[in-house]
């Protein structure tokens, strides 16, 4: 269960922007145990449905190495296909990366983020997030410094959270001895100054009061704010 930290207090949290010499932005991140590797890659180059646009595009790749957890998983590329949690994390960092960028300004070219969950124990989708935007902002910082970008495409920073209720306590950042006993657990996808990108929870055991789930809002304000901080400070290093 819970380790020596308070109930609103984040998992050590640190990011290693040097971690892969050929990207345009990295970010190995580590809420605790977890570590999700995260690779920016720019390519002059639109999807399909962008062509005969000066619109660019931002996507996301989430995967798990087959020992990322106590047991090996295969590998999706081996079975031909990927599972459903794998797709729908995927498309929710595109679509969360998306809200903060504006794709005029971008032009005609695609940012592809990579996701690797080196190892989980709880929070993978929060800290690929988390994780996602420092590589893309250190990629789009690449491009304004060589003069490929003119004006900064980048419109609010970005990251995610997990919160939840264990034995009736709400937690900040649950790991994932937390998170499987958990009542209610939800994600939070914000900006520092609040705005709300996108909120997933769930209720496990039974419904819970409205006013329990703003206890955990306010956590999830806290969470945000001290990993932006992280954020700016890693990207800061570069």
């Amino acid at each position: 269960m819970r380790d020596t930290r308070q109930a609103d207090e984040l998992r050590p949290i640190s990011i290693d922007t040097a971690f892969n010499r050929y990207a345009e932005g990295c970010a190995l991140i580590s809420f605790g145990h977890t570590r999700v590797l995260c690779t920016a890659s720019v390519e002059e180059k639109q999807p399909p449905f962008l062509r005969n646009t000066e619109k660019g595009w931002v996507t996301a790749e989430y995967g798990m190495l087959p020992r990322a957890t106590h047991t090996r998983g295969g590998r999706e590329a081996a079975r031909g296909k990927q599972g459903g949690r794998t797709v729908e994390i995927q498309r929710l960092i595109g679509r969360s990366l998306r809200a903060v960028v504006d794709l005029d300004l971008l032009g005609p070219r695609s940012i592809s983020i990579d996701c690797d969950v080196l190892q989980a124990d709880g929070g993978t989708r929060t800290a690929a997030i988390t994780g996602s935007w420092v590589a893309m902002r250190i990629a789009i910082n690449k491009l304004l410094a060589d003069g490929t970008l003119t004006e900064d495409p980048v419109m609010d920073q970005l990251a995610a959270v997990s919160c939840g209720f264990v034995e009736g306590q709400a937690l900040l950042d649950l790991q994932y001895s937390e998170d499987s006993q958990a009542e209610m657990d939800a994600n939070f996808i914000m900006t520092p100054a609040g705005g709300v990108i996108e909120v997933q929870a769930t209720a496990e055991d039974k419904p819970l009061h409205w006013d329990q789930f703003m206890q955990l809002k306010v956590l999830a304000d806290k969470g945000i704010a001290d990993l932006a901080e992280i954020q700016k400070q890693a990207v800061a290093n570069v």
